[in-house]
């Protein structure tokens, strides 16, 4: 095996990645407001729940096809001007939702059009982002920096909705495209204004170099070759399988069990509330590896899953999905730290695009998947509302045990953070 860079504990300015985080956790609450807003209006015009899911399939459709050919390219560019593409990209997409709307000649196909766009360029932002922390923070600091970026989704879901709420009756979709754009262009010029280093050439990518399907080749042999990493990176991909469909039913489950719209809306409150403090506590982790907190925080997922699925009652209901979400950005912020770790810092494009169309491919399957089989298999086979989704989430939850069990019985994979190299600048 090829040695890695070993990385030195030289603490990092991090202004700069603060800098980043908190622009693009902006330009996400603006998407956010511009999805409530959409979905608001397309609601109220045709009174259908499809044309929604469509948005969502066809802005997933391309990282899902071409995400891995998109990690080449990530690699290949410098990759501040990959990012300021992808948030242009997406910015030009807004504007001609915008000029949609304002011309009064708005159809259906238009919005699916720009989901395709946005979708695009979506698939550079994720991955480049994650592959720019690598150059920005050191592994001392990758853990909290990491926290921080999945802090900012449940943040944004709490913040989007309130304000978009707050503002749609008086500025319209209209008015909330405008604002979303502002946070593109906020996100673009702050991105483009910095220095952001190219990383280090790696033995591993030199060896791979060459045209455009060698290198994509030698990102999926780099993967291939590590086999732990492999296992880890496919246990993570089932476990995004298990999670996205049955997750999506929180709100028809919630009501069927409590039969309440004020006590759904308070328990998806405690879901935000968990998220939001597991990427918290990712600062807690002190000297310990990400294994040893990633293999067990699963095993509190699968127990969730069960209680969640069993429950009764508003408490535990909230108590259990709070359990559950808290687990979720604790367990991916540790993961993408551990690829960044373990991955050179000049494929690392390649490596979190590929993760990225796993983990595409394994939600979307999900979503298709999940909602057919309550509909018509396993809620009609049931004596009451909800008892159907609640023997899923259980199901769910005992096979997320059952893996994880079989994760911690693979010593390549518990040890993976020794016996794989680290590499760095």
């Amino acid at each position: 095996m090829v040695r890695g860079l070993l990385l030195t504990p030289t603490m990092k300015n991090l202004r700069p990645f603060y800098l980043l985080v908190i622009t693009q956790t902006l330009s996400l609450i603006g998407s956010r407001m511009t999805s409530i807003a959409v979905g608001i209006r397309v609601t109220l015009e045709t009174g259908q729940a499809a044309p929604l899911l469509l948005v969502a399939f066809f802005n997933e459709l391309p990282p899902m096809l071409l995400g891995s050919a998109a990690g080449v390219l990530i690699d290949r560019w410098p990759r501040k001007w990959v990012m300021v593409l992808a948030d242009a990209g997406q910015a030009v997409g807004s504007l001609l939702l915008l000029a949609s709307f304002l011309s009064g000649a708005f159809q259906l196909w238009h919005l699916y059009a720009v989901s395709l766009m946005q979708g695009v360029f979506a698939m550079f932002q994720a991955p480049a982002q994650d592959a720019v922390t690598t150059v920005l923070v050191n592994d001392a600091q990758r853990d909290r920096a990491n926290a921080l970026k999945q802090m900012s989704f449940p943040l944004a879901g709490v913040i989007a909705p309130a304000v978009t709420g707050l503002l749609y009756p008086l500025i319209q979709i209209s008015g909330i495209i405008a604002i979303d754009m502002l946070t593109f262009v906020i996100a673009v010029g702050v991105v483009a204004r910095m220095r952001i280093p190219q990383p280090p050439a790696s033995t591993e990518n030199q060896q791979a170099a060459g045209g455009f399907w060698r290198e994509l080749r030698g990102g999926l042999a780099y993967l291939w070759e590590r086999r732990a990493l492999l296992w880890l990176v496919l246990y993570f991909t089932i476990i995004n399988f298990l999670l996205n469909g049955p997750l999506g039913l929180n709100i028809p489950y919630l009501l069927r069990i409590t039969g309440s719209e004020t006590q759904t809306g308070l328990i998806l409150t405690a879901e935000s509330l968990g998220a939001l403090a597991g990427g918290a506590a990712i600062v807690m982790r002190g000297g310990r590896r990400r294994m040893h907190i990633i293999l067990p925080s699963f095993l509190l997922t699968g127990a969730m899953f069960i209680l969640y699925g069993t429950s009764r009652t508003p408490l535990l209901l909230a108590v259990s999905l709070f359990l559950l979400l808290f687990t979720l950005p604790l367990t991916w912020g540790l993961y993408t730290s551990l690829l960044q770790v373990k991955t050179p810092a000049d494929m690392q494009g390649r490596m979190f695009s590929l993760t990225g169309q796993l983990g595409f491919a394994a939600s979307t399957t999900s979503f298709l998947l999940t909602g057919p089989l309550v509909d018509n298999v396993i809620e009609p086979a049931t004596s009451a509302p909800g008892l159907g989704i609640g023997a899923l989430l259980v199901g769910v939850g005992v096979v997320i045990l059952i893996l994880t069990a079989i994760m911690f019985t693979l010593k390549s994979v518990r040890d993976i953070e020794m016996t794989l190299p680290d590499y760095g600048e």
